[in-house]
């Protein structure tokens, strides 16, 4: 399951979509949004994403993943539009026989997600808005 989605995450979908008998283990990430940058405080965001390309890189970062680690199945879902205080707007399911393999290549996928797929993150203050450069991708990760 790879997917961008416009409506709320639910995360026992992703798990499910990963679970199967040879699993030993299943490593899940879900990022959500906190109500504070720093000492701001954040009353949402908001995501965008060139959907197309974004799809597409996704799943390379899913090959790549399968590549590197004995992992079963490896599920990926970003949130586009508005999402409040405490939603998730990412989340990341990775099953394999072993957890050391899952916990891995969860990593690895949230990390290349942010560093590398085209979804852009605004942030909603009580005093105004802004748009969020994504800090990973000027790290030289590649």
């Amino acid at each position: 399951m790879i997917a961008i989605v416009k409506k709320k995450i639910h995360v026992e979908d992703i798990v499910q979509s990963v679970q199967i008998p040879e699993a030993g283990g299943i490593d899940i990430f879900i990022g959500t949004t906190r109500n504070h940058t720093n000492a701001k405080r954040v009353i949402s965001l908001e995501y965008e994403a060139y959907e197309p390309m974004a799809l597409k890189m996704m799943n390379e970062i899913a090959e790549e993943a399968r590549s590197q680690w004995d992992i079963h199945r490896i599920a990926m879902v970003h949130r586009v539009g508005s999402v409040s205080i405490g939603e998730a707007s990412v989340a990341i399911a990775v099953s394999a026989s072993h957890r050391k393999e899952a916990f891995e290549a969860c990593r690895f996928a949230i990390d290349r997600l942010k560093a590398v797929v085209p979804i852009w993150k605004k942030e909603f203050f009580e005093d105004g808005q802004v748009w969020v450069e994504n800090e990973e991708s000027f790290k030289g990760s590649s």
